[in-house]
């Protein structure tokens, strides 16, 4: 299982990897929207689109796409490209349909994400290769099915959410320990093995 790192350690690493600055956002964790699955499918048509069907995979993960599940209202998309440290590939693309780059992480599997101007949409783009896809796809599908699961979640997240963080990302890594275990115990039953945990105990996209 990965290991938080230390606050200043994190602002550290943010200062090296966003594009715009550390930012402190409010952290609100509001009851689920079943709009989350309507913004998502339109905006997966805009990336087909802006891609001409180049990418590999576009889906839906994070907490807004787990029905019944509380969450930040940000739809986070997953998107996997031929190879996601070739930003030329499918950045100017992107940009084009409006969505401005505000991560590039070369050490956690060449990871990029973009947002909307109204930051209500994350997009994490990965490469075929990343475990972090698995991963995504992997807890969304648990949580979908595993309604006790979908409470421990909710309300570590709405406990977490009530106190006050320097950075989202604080508050996204202060989550590591429930989520790798939510992880090991989805991967222990479709009888998965072997390493779940993310290095340095880097959590993403888990609204």
């Amino acid at each position: 299982m990965g290991t938080r790192r230390s606050d200043e350690e994190l602002e550290e690493y943010l200062r090296q990897v966003l594009i715009g600055g550390l930012e402190s956002p409010v952290i609100e964790v509001v009851d689920h929207d079943p709009a989350w699955a309507q913004r998502f499918t339109r905006e997966a048509a805009v990336i087909h689109e802006a891609l001409g069907g180049r990418e590999q995979l576009i889906e839906h993960v994070g907490s807004t796409a787990v029905p019944g599940l509380a969450a930040k209202p940000i739809v986070d998309v997953l998107l996997v490209v031929n190879d996601s440290a070739d930003e030329g590939s499918y950045l100017p693309a992107l940009e084009a349909a409006g969505y401005v780059l505000r991560v590039r992480e070369p050490e956690f599997y060449e990871h990029r994400m973009l947002r909307t101007p109204a930051r209500d949409v994350h997009l994490h783009v990965f490469s075929p290769d990343a475990p972090e896809v698995g991963r995504l796809v992997l807890l969304r599908d648990w949580l979908r099915r595993n309604a006790a699961e979908r409470e421990l979640y909710a309300e570590t997240k709405r406990r977490l959410a009530a106190r006050r963080w320097p950075t989202m990302q604080h508050y996204t890594e202060a989550k590591t320990e429930v989520i790798e275990a939510l992880i090991t115990r989805a991967a222990e039953a479709q009888g998965g093995g072997g390493e779940t945990a993310t290095p340095g105990g880097r959590q993403k996209p888990y609204s």
